[in-house]
Formats: structure tokens, sequence, C-alpha cells
């Protein structure tokens, strides 16, 4: 079994605790993360845009990660979610163990 770090940027806290919320509940992530007040620099639509935004790691399995995306992509209101996954190539293993609950 593989695990994933998941990166999901949100518009801001609430929204990022609401769509944390339902991922855990469905059990689409064993744990979300939520960062606040981070600052996003990014390119869209032709122009350089600077935003606040909360990011929300969530840690899930290879299996969930594609229903994880999908999910996230009915509930975010972006256009365009920021949804990354990478690899956990090591971790303790007291948490994996967790984690493949």
């Amino acid at each position: 079994m593989e695990f994933y770090v998941v990166l999901i940027t949100a518009p801001d806290e609430q929204s990022a605790q609401d769509m944390a919320l339902k991922i855990v509940e469905e059990e689409l992530a064993k744990c979300v993360n939520i960062v606040k007040n981070i600052t996003s620099v990014y390119s869209w639509k032709g122009k350089i845009e600077t935003d606040s935004e909360a990011l929300m790691i969530a840690k899930t399995t290879k299996d969930k990660f594609q229903t994880l995306m999908q999910r996230v992509k009915e509930l975010h209101p972006y256009e365009v979610a920021e949804i990354i996954a990478l690899p956990i190539v090591e971790g303790s293993e007291a948490y994996l163990s967790w984690l493949r609950m």
C-alpha cells in the first residue's frame, strides 16, 4: 500500500475546514491539517495574482486518491482546484499503520 500527502489550497480557513470535515467523514483521508493565511502568487488568465489562502494537507492512501480528488473537485469553489499528491517515501511505522486502518 502506498501513502500520499495531498496538498489542496482553499480560498479561506472556513472553506478548508468544511472540505476537510467531509473528506475525513467520508474516509477519503485519515487526517487533514489546515495551514491558514498562506500567500499564493500565481498566474491566472494572463495576469499575476496574489491571494491569501488556506492550505490543506491531507494524508491518504494511493487507492483512495482518485475518489478524494473527485470529491474535492465537487466541493471546491475554485474553477481549477489545486490538488497535488506527493508520495510518502518513509515515515513512522506507527503512523503509517494508523493510515492503513
